[in-house]
């Protein structure tokens, strides 16, 4: 089920939101919380009921793990050896289902077999209930788990609005606020924000997203096709697709944090103005948070972080991210565009310690904001192309430039054509121009404009978000101006973008990170 589908707007959610609250404004709050298991076990298996067993049965055997790692009576070898079993038994169930027809393929490429298998769908969001189960086992391992039922750990994995796309989060997030009588007592104000929120999050993605997908999609088939294209058709696809998975993304998030926000509960931020990063070390603490914060607790600062000298730490940065890429997708596609990161990283650790001084001018933050935006604009050709063949198509197509004699940009053309440049691509025209305003319109919306939470921060949209350290760059003096306000303009806005996005809700289309 999709967020942005009709039946989950006007059906699912409504009556999920009704009958939690008639049951907890009785004081029943553990029928609650069960109903709200229930709701969310149909929600996820509405997409293939089949697949219902594999998340109840990760359940049932975390839970218990989780239990014997807490008990008092488990110490020593024997907690270490439960600790690895949970583990290991978490890759096992992902690796099968996400990594065994990847890794067949591969090896019957190399011709050493030809073992042919039937391909094995993927259930949906096995990616995040396993990692947010491992980071649970690793906290009872460490003794920091004290919450022990095992209703409120079914709506710990389970709970909807955050199962299928993230944030991946951890249960002293989480269980604390299901405890709280207060979060099954209708709240109006709740539910006046979590709406609100939630209809920001679906404009992005249904209004902003969805459009800029009919620019991206053709170019990146385009090239998978093998088909010769030029600079300025490159250009547009790998635009249209860097701002529409940020929208698609920022859009998701939106929505889960409001949906959330309805049944009276605050989900971490995941998502914060990541085109607003001045180096690529700030982009990962914006991109996907929770994920980020996975790969550096549970892999990267095991594997020894930036303890054991600048060599190993530059080791640790790149298998982190080769794992982070591999957990998007069971492609070498994804493996390169993680290596890409794990080099921007290093390099960008290794500028850091050369240059310490920091200049905060408009032009410096300008700069260090569009190299990173190219930076990751590139690795973006990657993550998106089905095959290392239709990401060098698109790159192939940028060296193909707009039809004119060479000899007319002096020695400017020569070294073009002496780097492998050609001029074989058709003459500007006024759509090449709407591309580069494209660009430039899209890049001020996400450098410029308040970002959700920084709109609603007066009400805590997210759990732990604090606003004083979060000001955008510019409109700092104006920004409160922009905040989000339980009043008739405010309403008069939200409206206007709630029938926006209503009335493009005649396709329906799958949200980016739901396919990981």
């Amino acid at each position: 089920m999709l967020f942005n589908s009709p039946f989950f707007i006007f059906a699912f959610l409504p009556i999920a939101a009704i009958v939690f609250y008639l049951i907890g404004n009785r004081g029943y709050f553990r029928i609650a919380t069960s109903w709200l298991v229930l709701a969310s076990l149909f929600f996820y298996g509405y997409w293939n009921p089949a697949y219902l067993w594999v998340i109840v049965g990760s359940i049932l055997v975390n839970y218990s793990l989780g239990v014997l790692l807490s008990a008092s009576a488990t110490k020593g070898q024997l907690k270490n050896i439960v600790l690895a079993i949970g583990v290991v038994a978490n890759i096992l169930l992902l690796g099968y289902y996400k990594y065994v027809n990847f890794f067949m393929d591969t090896i019957n490429r190399t011709g050493l077999s030809d073992i042919q298998i039937e391909s094995i769908v993927l259930p949906l969001a096995i990616s995040f209930f396993t990692f947010q189960q491992i980071a649970y086992l690793v906290d009872a391992w460490k003794g920091e788990v004290k919450e022990y039922n095992f209703l409120d750990y079914c709506l710990f994995v389970t709970f909807f609005p955050q199962l299928i796309a993230g944030p991946i989060v951890h249960h002293k997030e989480m269980l604390p606020q299901f405890k709280e009588g207060k979060t099954y007592k209708l709240n109006h104000f709740n539910i006046t924000i979590g709406i609100s929120i939630f209809l920001v999050g679906l404009f992005k993605k249904v209004v902003i997203a969805d459009n800029l997908s009919v620019l991206a999609s053709p170019v990146f088939s385009a090239a998978e096709n093998g088909e010769v294209l030029h600079f300025f058709e490159v250009a547009e696809g790998v635009i249209a697709y860097t701002f529409q998975l940020y929208f698609d993304f920022s859009g998701y998030s939106d929505m889960a944090v409001g949906i959330a926000r309805l049944f009276g509960i605050r989900l971490p931020l995941n998502f914060n103005s990541p085109y607003k990063a001045e180096n690529i070390i700030d982009f990962w603490r914006r991109w996907h948070i929770t994920l980020s914060r996975f790969l550096r607790d549970y892999i990267y600062i095991p594997l020894g972080g930036n303890r054991k000298g600048r060599s190993r730490r530059h080791i640790n940065l790149m298998a982190t991210m080769l794992l982070g890429g591999l957990w998007h997708g069971a492609g070498w596609t994804f493996v390169f565009w993680g290596a890409l990161h794990g080099f921007y990283l290093i390099v960008n650790h290794g500028w850091q310690k050369i240059w310490k001084r920091r200049i905060n001018k408009w032009w410096s933050v300008a700069i260090s904001r569009i190299v990173t935006l190219f930076l990751v604009m590139f690795a973006w050709i990657f993550f998106r192309a089905e095959s290392f063949d239709g990401a060098m198509q698109i790159l192939k197509g940028f060296t193909n430039l707009p039809h004119t004699p060479s000899e007319n940009l002096g020695f400017i053309g020569d070294l073009l054509v002496f780097m492998g440049f050609q001029f074989n691509g058709p003459s500007i025209s006024a759509s090449d121009i709407k591309v580069i305003l494209m660009f430039f319109a899209l890049t001020a919306i996400v450098w410029f404009i308040p970002n959700t939470q920084q709109l609603f921060a007066k009400y805590r949209p997210a759990y732990g978000y604090s606003w004083r350290t979060d000001k955008p760059v510019l409109l700092q003096s104006l920004n409160r101006k922009f905040y989000w306000r339980p009043n008739v303009a405010w309403s008069v806005w939200i409206a206007i973008l709630g029938a926006s996005s209503l009335l493009s809700l005649s396709q329906v289309s799958e949200f980016l990170y739901f396919q990981f």
